[in-house]
């Protein structure tokens, strides 16, 4: 099953079930996607819509731009709209990977630099484009790319 039928399945719960939080946050989901889908209409990308890499990427970006709101509402002291974002991030991730562990995130970049064949940092791009291509929503890419320029500085 695809993504965006994973995410409609949910969708028709979260209705049945009534539950209003978890519809909301899937309902954004949606309108996302279907964002994405209308700009690359409007670019020429024909009728298809965004695949499953696309999805796992607005997906990712989703939860970062909830964690970042939740981390500035909690130093403003409104807890209760930093728990109403994070409670939206454990929705969002339901659809997401099971995240890389540091370690296997060194394995990744190390692998990643193996088969590029990298030796420096001008290098880095090529590497950077294999790991976004292999673990898509499964890392934190602006976290990986300093990692990757300390392996190969």
């Amino acid at each position: 099953m695809n993504m965006r039928d994973r995410i409609a399945v949910a969708l028709k719960e979260a209705m049945r079930a009534k539950e209003a939080d978890r519809l909301s946050t899937l309902r954004l989901i949606n309108a996302a996607i279907k964002d994405k889908d209308i700009a690359l209409r409007g670019e020429g990308g024909g009728d298809t819509g965004v695949g499953d890499p696309e999805v796992l990427g607005i997906l990712g970006r989703m939860v970062k731009q909830r964690q970042e709101s939740a981390r500035a509402y909690e130093e403003g002291g409104r807890l209760e709209l930093a728990e109403k974002e994070l409670a939206e991030v454990r929705v969002i991730e339901e659809f997401l990977p099971r995240q890389l562990s540091p370690d296997e995130v060194t394995a990744a970049i190390d692998a990643a630099i193996a088969e590029t064949g990298a030796t420096g940092i001008r290098d880095m791009g090529r590497v950077m484009a294999v790991l976004k291509a292999r673990h898509t929503g499964q890392m934190d890419f602006g976290a990986a790319g300093p990692a990757v320029k300390d392996r190969l500085g």
